[in-house]
């Protein structure tokens, strides 16, 4: 039991330490075509793929943000790094939140700093949030580390080992669950309260009644 449990602690700490981080100064400072944009994100996000034959980003998913909204259209068929910083953002954001959430955590980001010369640039914001998380790997290895040690301990009174190994296991994906649906959580009041999502919700309810009374 021992040995498994030092095993997995090992393999959690090298899983986190290999998570790829696009630092600004890898991103080429010349504007991209679409396939030299998905190129690169394939290539700088090789960790995050569960399977090797997923698919970073497509031309498809690219086509659809700016159909949404969530990124300014290309400069003649040409992305700036501003553009793949936001699709950065916009890749991590889109494994846990829907659209409409990423367009309104986005929104006031790019209104204000896309394309931002005199001030703080898109570039300047990025590079302290790739801080942060440096800053954060450590804290965030620690409490999984103290999550595993716990769901290890649950049920430490069943004698079948099988069986054992199987709850604890159960326990740590619960724990890890439960922390990803309230942070989840948060960020979804965060943009309902202060990002103005829950009123557009509420006009539109409004407008569809309105309109079903007509």
């Amino acid at each position: 039991m021992h040995e498994r449990y030092n095993k997995e602690i090992l393999n959690l700490i090298r899983s986190i330490q290999n998570i790829d981080y696009i630092d600004p100064e890898d991103i080429p400072n010349i504007d991209l075509y679409m396939d030299q944009v998905t190129t690169f994100m394939d290539e700088h996000l090789q960790s995050s793929k569960r399977f090797d034959n997923d698919k970073i980003l497509t031309k498809t998913m690219i086509n659809n943000y700016t159909k949404n909204d969530l990124l300014p259209p290309p400069v003649k068929k040409k992305y700036t790094k501003e553009h793949m910083l936001l699709l950065i953002f916009i890749y991590y954001f889109k494994n846990f939140l829907a659209i409409n959430d990423i367009k309104s955590i986005l929104d006031p980001i790019t209104e204000k700093f896309f394309n931002e010369n005199d001030g703080l640039s898109l570039e300047n914001i990025y590079e302290e949030i790739v801080n942060l998380a440096h800053e954060n790997v450590n804290s965030q290895l620690r409490d999984i580390i103290r999550k595993l040690k716990k769901s290890d301990e649950v049920f430490k009174d069943i004698e079948d080992p099988e069986e054992k190994k199987t709850l604890a296991k159960f326990a740590f994906i619960c724990m890890l669950s439960f922390d990803v649906w309230v942070k989840k959580n948060i960020i979804e009041n965060i943009i309902d309260d202060t990002l103005g999502q829950k009123k557009k919700h509420t006009d539109k309810s409004k407008d569809n009644s309105s309109k079903n009374k007509a």
